[in-house]
C-alpha cells in the first residue's frame, strides 16, 4: 500500500508518515493497539491521530490524552503543535497523567478537597503517624513486628506500598484473610503490610472521607471505587477519541481506570507502548497488559506495529532485533557506530576505558553533553566518577546521586569525621545534614521527623556539635548492638597513628559495625542490600587507590565533593542509571562494567535484564560503546546476542540504501494567505487546513497561480 493510498485528512508539517503510521492515524476500529520499538515516534503517531479526529470534525475538548509521567505528558502536548496543530486548539485538548485525570474525576464525587501530601517528606510523616498504631492495633503479633522508624525503613514502605496499590492487591489483600498469609502472598514484610492497612485507616475514615492523598493516591482511589461502585461508572466524562502513551507502564490500577473509561462511553481509544520496555515492574508495570489483557478485555482490539526507529541508523536497529528477536527498521542514512572497548582486570581500568571514549568523543569535535554514561547500578559510578575527576572532565548527575552522597558513604564519612574530630571539609551545610541522617539510620537512632531536623539543622549549622549528636543521641538512645559497634569502631580510629592507611581503617570499621549484615537488616531486597555493600567496597577501592592516611583522605573526599556539586557548565558528561532515562536519548551513549554478574544482575529477573539493556543500548543516536571485561568468560551475554558482526553487512547495505533514497516531501504546500486574500487563494483551488489554521495548495494542483503566497517548504 503507498502512502496516497491511505486515505487521511491531516497533514503534517516538517515530514512525510511512514505506513505504519498513515494505517494508525486513519483507522476505523474502536480499540487500536500500537506495538513500537524505541524510538519509533510514538507520541508523534499520537499526535497524528489527534489531528486527524480534529480535522474530521471531533472538538479538541471531546479528546484525551494520557501518560504516566508528567515528563511524558509535556512531551506528548508539545508534539501536537510540532506535527502543525494550531497552538490554539492544541492547548484544548486535554493532556494529562492519569494520576491528574483521576484526581479530576474524583473531586466531581467528592464534597471535601484532600489535604495533598505533595512531597516525599510530607508523606513520610504521614507514614510515621500510622506506625505508631501498627503495635497498638497488633498486641498479639509484637513478637514477630520489626517496626522502625529510620529513613530507609519508610522509604521501602512506602516502596511497598506504591506497588501495593499500583497491583490494587492492597485491596484484594484487606477482605478478612489472615495477615501473615496476605503478606507472604504479596511478597511484603508482615510489618508493612499491617504498616499499609493502618496509613490507609488513617487516610480514609469509616465513613469512605479521604483526608489525603499522596503520589498515585487518586489512581488508586478511582481504581477501588470503579471496582466495588459499578454505579460511579457514569460519572467519568465521556470523550470520543482517548489516547494513551508509554502503556508499557500501565498497571492493574491504571488499567481499570482506562477500561472502564472505554467500556462505558465508547470512545476510539489509540494505545501505543513497547513490551521490551517494562522496566518498572516494582510499581506494577506487566508486559500482559499489552501481550493480552487489553485484547482480552477489547476482543474487537486492532493491533498496528511501528517497527521503524527514528533515533539511530540501521547497524543498532538490526542489533537490537536481533537480541530481542523482533522486527526492527530504520531508514535513517546514518551509521549509528557501536564500539567496544574491553577493559583489563585492574584497578580502575574500567573508568580510564570511559575517560577513552569520552575523550574520543571530544577529539571528534562532539560536545560533551550530548555524551551520556549510564550504568546498571549505582556502585558502578564510583570507578567512573573517580576516573572522570582525575582526568579532569567535568561531568553531572542527572537524576542519581554522586556517589558520595549515597547513605552509606555519608554514614561512613560521618565515622570518620567524629573520629577526627574534623567536620570542617564536609563544606555544604546540606552534606552536614545528610551525614546526620545516615548515622542516626545505621546507629539506627529511634529519633522523630522533628528531633532529627532540629539536629540536622543544628549540626549543619555548626559541625562542632557533631560530637554531641554521637555522645548524647548514638551511643545513649541507639540500638544497644548498633551503638556498641559503632562506639568500638570510632575508638579504633581515635587509637590509629597519623599515618595509617585509610583504605585498612576503613575496612576494620566495617568489620566493627559488621556492615555487610547491617545493610540486609536495613535494606529488605537483597538487590538493594547488594548494592549497599558494593558502594561501600567501591569507596574503600578509592582509598586504596588513593594510598592515603586517614587525614589527607577525609580532605581529598572533601574536594571530590566541591568537584562533583559544583554548578555544571554546559560542557559536562552527563551520567545516571539505566532505570532513570526511559524516554529519553542521547547521540553517545557509554555502557561501562558490561559483565557476568552486574549486568545481568543475577538478583533480578532475566526479562526484567534484558528490558534494561534493551532500553540502555537504545538511548544512543550516533554511537554506542560497549565497556565489558577483557577476559571473555567474563563478558556479559547481552554483547553476544546483539549478533555485532553477524548483521554488519546487512546494515552497511542498510545505510546504502537509505543514502540513495530521496528525502519524501508532503504533496502539498502550505500558504501565506492574509484575511483579505483568502477568497483569491479559494477561486484558485486552496483548500483552509481547520486543525492546522493554513490554507494550502492540494498536490494535484499546479503551483504557479499560488506563487505569491508560498510559504516556505
Amino acid at each position: 500500500m503507498t502512502p496516497s493510498s491511505i486515505s487521511v485528512q491531516f497533514i503534517p508539517t516538517g515530514f512525510v508518515p511512514t505506513d505504519e503510521q498513515r494505517k494508525i492515524q486513519a483507522s476505523r476500529h474502536r480499540i487500536n493497539l500500537v506495538l513500537a520499538n524505541a524510538g519509533a515516534a510514538k507520541t508523534t503517531t499520537l499526535a497524528l491521530r489527534i489531528g486527524e479526529a480534529i480535522s474530521k470534525g471531533t472538538a479538541p475538548e471531546e479528546i484525551l490524552a494520557l501518560t504516566f509521567t508528567d515528563e511524558a505528558r509535556q512531551v506528548l502536548q508539545a508534539r501536537l503543535t510540532a506535527v502543525g496543530i494550531a497552538y490554539n486548539t492544541a492547548r484544548r485538548v486535554r493532556v494529562q497523567t492519569v494520576e491528574e485525570f483521576a484526581r479530576q474525576v474524583l473531586a466531581g464525587m467528592e464534597d471535601a478537597v484532600p489535604s495533598a501530601l505533595a512531597s516525599v517528606r510530607e508523606q513520610k510523616a504521614f507514614a510515621l503517624d500510622a506506625l505508631e498504631n501498627v503495635g497498638p492495633n497488633n498486641p498479639d503479633r509484637g513478637d514477630v513486628l520489626d517496626i522502625r522508624t529510620h529513613n530507609t525503613a519508610v522509604s521501602q514502605f512506602l516502596d511497598n506500598l506504591l506497588k501495593l496499590k499500583a497491583t490494587l492487591t492492597l485491596m484484594r489483600g484487606g477482605d478478612g484473610m489472615d495477615p501473615e498469609f496476605a503478606a507472604e502472598g504479596l511478597a511484603v514484610p508482615l510489618t508493612d503490610y499491617l504498616w499499609a492497612i493502618e496509613y490507609e485507616k488513617q487516610r480514609i475514615d469509616l465513613f469512605g472521607y479521604v483526608e489525603a492523598r499522596g503520589f498515585f493516591d487518586a489512581t488508586y482511589d478511582l481504581a477501588c471505587a470503579l471496582r466495588t461502585t459499578p454505579e460511579l461508572h457514569q460519572a467519568l466524562p465521556a470523550y470520543k477519541l482517548v489516547v494513551c502513551d508509554e502503556l508499557h507502564d500501565i498497571n492493574e490500577a491504571s488499567f481499570c481506570i482506562i477500561e472502564t473509561l472505554l467500556n462505558v462511553h465508547q470512545p476510539y481509544f489509540v494505545g501505543v507502548g513497547d513490551k521490551d520496555q517494562v522496566i518498572y515492574s516494582h510499581l506494577g508495570a506487566d508486559d500482559a497488559f499489552l501481550q493480552y489483557r487489553i485484547a482480552a478485555s477489547f476482543p474487537d482490539c486492532a493491533t498496528f506495529p511501528l517497527s521503524m526507529t527514528y533515533r539511530h541508523g540501521p547497524h543498532l536497529a538490526y542489533a537490537m532485533e536481533a537480541f530481542k528477536n523482533k522486527a526492527v527498521e530504520s531508514n535513517l542514512p546514518l551509521r549509528t557506530e557501536i564500539h567496544e572497548a574491553p577493559y583489563a582486570d585492574q584497578p580502575g581500568a574500567c573508568g580510564q576505558q570511559v575517560v577513552e571514549a569520552v575523550r574520543q568523543w571530544q577529539q571528534d569535535g562532539k560536545p560533551l553533553d550530548a555524551c551520556c554514561i549510564l550504568f546498571r547500578d549505582q556502585h558502578q559510578s564510583i570507578d567512573i566518577e573517580n576516573a572522570l575527576m582525575q582526568a579532569q572532565i567535568q561531568y553531572r548527575t542527572l537524576t542519581m546521586h554522586s556517589y558520595l552522597q549515597r547513605d552509606e558513604i555519608l554514614f561512613l564519612r560521618g565515622m570518620l569525621a567524629i573520629a577526627l574530630g574534623d567536620f570542617h571539609h564536609v563544606a555544604s551545610p546540606e552534606t552536614r545534614a545528610a551525614i546526620v541522617e545516615a548515622l542516626a539510620t545505621f546507629a539506627e537512632v529511634p529519633l522523630t521527623p522533628q528531633e532529627l531536623s532540629e539536629a540536622k539543622t543544628t549540626i549543619a549549622r555548626d559541625p562542632a556539635t557533631l560530637e554531641y549528636f554521637f555522645e548524647g543521641q548514638i551511643k545513649r538512645v541507639g540500638n544497644p548492638a548498633a551503638r556498641a559497634r559503632i562506639e568500638k569502631a570510632v575508638e579504633y580510629l581515635r587509637s590509629l597513628e597519623p599515618a595509617a592507611p585509610a583504605h585498612a581503617a576503613l575496612a576494620a570499621v566495617c568489620d566493627f559495625v559488621e556492615m555487610e549484615k547491617l545493610a540486609q537488616r536495613l535494606y529488605v531486597h537483597p538487590y538493594e542490600a547488594s548494592v549497599v555493600t558494593k558502594c561501600v567496597n567501591g569507596f574503600i577501592g578509592t582509598a586504596r587507590n588513593l594510598n592515603q592516611n586517614l587525614t589527607d583522605f577525609s580532605a581529598w573526599i572533601g574536594t571530590a565533593e566541591k568537584v562533583a556539586g559544583a554548578r555544571p557548565g554546559k560542557a559536562t558528561v552527563l551520567l545516571d542509571c539505566v532505570a532513570n532515562v526511559k524516554g529519553k536519548e542521547f547521540e553517545h551513549v557509554i555502557l561501562p562494567f558490561l559483565d557476568q554478574g552486574e549486568f545481568p544482575n543475577p538478583l533480578r529477573t532475566l526479562s526484567e535484564e534484558e528490558n534494561l539493556f534493551y532500553v540502555a543500548a537504545t538511548r544512543a543516536k550516533s554511537r554506542l560503546t560497549l565497556i565489558p571485561a577483557q577476559d571473555p568468560a567474563r563478558r556479559s551475554p547481552f554483547i553476544a546476542r546483539m549478533q555485532l558482526a553477524g548483521t554488519l553487512n546487512r546494515a552497511n547495505n542498510a545505510v546504502r540504501r537509505n543514502l540513495a533514497v530521496p528525502t519524501a516531501t508532503a504533496g502539498r504546500r502550505d500558504l501565506k494567505v492574509a484575511y483579505a486574500n483568502k477568497d483569491a487563494v479559494k477561486s484558485l483551488g486552496a483548500q483552509w487546513d481547520r486543525t492546522r489554521k493554513v490554507w494550502y495548495v492540494p498536490d494535484h494542483l499546479d503551483l504557479e497561480p499560488f506563487r505569491n503566497w508560498l510559504a516556505e517548504p
